[in-house]
């Protein structure tokens, strides 16, 4: 009986040690994923310090790149690159930097379109008191009451919010591209944030990388999949056009990415990217809403092409081609199926 008893307890006490020992592991484990997930947030949120280039810049501009990049949350340099893209940072004596608008309606440091051609994205007059509310994206960054187009203290916050209100930081390329429709403007841009960063590109690639912009994005909202499903449905018969984010025309991934961004979840911008952003999903797994991978035209099984929007069993709704619409086809009927993942 004894001999049972001390068998007893040293069952109980290995018990307890394997116990304890596995708590250990599973507190190191968690400490270590929530280690690599603050990591990888604080990262992505940290503002890149200002490199050599930066020289070129006036220090009242670079003073309201910084603050507006800090204030919301969008890199500096991105802000910096579109100032130096569309004005040379206020340096330029062109049409509409200082006064007036350029040929296509466009005004300021930052070039808003204040009517015309480039439509009224500042929102009322190019100067107009700050009480005075418009759908526009001029504020009044300097708390001066007045917004006033011309002035970098408004139109670079302003900037920063247009970007922000058009998916940045998650989706940089894509509220870059909405800023000025040009895929050449994109690059133009970027090239210029990655002169004025310490590092150069490397800390332009941090920022936008696709980690940070998942990181970003968070998990898949309750409904979101049904959310998704309806805007790509409500866009079914128009016109396939590259680069095309809407509303009357999309390629394949501007399809996708304004569907996601319809339901609230922000991904990015080509499927590329879409594709390196997602959780995979064994075939046979897919619901709908997931996407769904093609190596296309131009791109491989490895860096997919073409994507598409999972509707059904076999089913999706994409952008297929140049001369094609926005259309529902089986899925087993286009070439080169990659995968399926989900944001």
């Amino acid at each position: 009986m004894p001999t049972h008893a001390a068998g007893d307890r040293g069952s109980a006490t290995l018990l307890l040690a394997a116990t304890a020992a596995l708590v250990l592991v599973l507190m190191a484990v968690l400490f270590g994923v929530v280690s690599a997930f603050t990591g990888t947030a604080s990262a992505c949120q940290t503002q890149p310090a200002p490199g050599g280039a930066t020289g070129s810049i006036p220090a009242n501009y670079l003073a309201d790149y910084q603050s507006a990049g800090r204030e919301f949350g969008i890199p500096w340099t991105i802000l910096a690159g579109i100032g130096t893209v569309e004005s040379g940072n206020g340096q330029s004596d062109a049409p509409g930097v200082h006064s007036g608008t350029n040929a296509y309606g466009a005004a300021g440091p930052m070039q808003f379109g204040v009517g015309g051609a480039a439509g009224d994205t500042w929102g009322g007059a190019p100067i107009h008191p700050a009480s005075q509310h418009t759908a526009g994206y001029g504020i009044d960054g300097d708390h001066n009451g007045t917004v006033d187009v011309y002035d970098p203290g408004d139109a670079i916050p302003s900037a920063a919010w247009f970007l922000r209100s058009n998916g940045a930081p998650a989706n940089m390329q894509a509220a870059i591209f909405a800023y000025n429709h040009s895929d050449q403007y994109v690059t133009q841009v970027l090239d210029w944030a990655s002169r004025y960063a310490a590092g150069g590109a490397a800390v332009t690639t941090t920022l936008t990388s696709p980690a940070c912009q998942h990181a970003s994005i968070g998990p898949l909202p309750t409904g979101a999949a049904g959310k998704v499903i309806a805007y790509a449905e409500a866009q079914l018969g128009k016109p396939y056009q590259w680069g095309g984010t809407g509303p009357d025309a999309f390629d394949c991934s501007g399809l996708t990415m304004m569907a996601y961004r319809a339901a609230g979840v922000a991904i990015p911008r080509t499927s590329q990217e879409q594709w390196t952003i997602g959780r995979q999903i064994p075939a046979g797994e897919e619901q709908p809403g997931d996407l769904v991978f093609f190596a296309g035209s131009d791109g491989t099984m490895t860096s997919p092409g073409h994507v598409g929007i999972v509707t059904g069993t076999n089913e999706m709704i994409d952008a297929p081609q140049q001369g094609m619409d926005v259309s529902e086809q089986p899925i087993s009927g286009v070439p080169g199926l990659v995968g399926y993942t989900r944001p």
